[in-house]
């Protein structure tokens, strides 16, 4: 799946970089509806679990944002879960899902 726009093959190298300077078992990016982006990775400490994509949003959140245009999850895993996007930005929002080496394996929509 090599048709990704510029905007979202980008959210895809935040998300790997994010996880490959954390050794995180997963990285994401988002993009605001200004064009904003933020990444991040998982979170994974005895009191506090966040998946990479929950950080993306609430790092997003805390910066005052109004809307999520796209989002980016670099993971091993067979799934994504996109509820947080879902559930702060609502319907037919793209998350693409990248494996470990940046391929999208396939784009989901909230």
């Amino acid at each position: 799946m090599s048709d990704l726009s510029a905007e979202d093959a980008k959210l895809v190298t935040l998300a790997r970089a994010a996880r490959a300077r954390t050794r995180a078992a997963e990285g994401a990016a988002v993009r605001d509806s200004d064009g904003r982006t933020y990444a991040a990775c998982t979170v994974a400490l005895d009191t506090v679990e966040l998946t990479a994509l929950q950080l993306a949003v609430a790092m997003a959140l805390a910066s005052g944002v109004k809307g999520l245009e796209a989002a980016a999850v670099v993971t091993d895993a067979d799934s994504v879960d996109v509820g947080v996007v879902r559930h702060f930005a609502g319907a037919n929002v793209p998350v693409v899902h990248a494996n470990g080496t940046g391929e999208a394996r396939d784009v989901v929509h909230t």
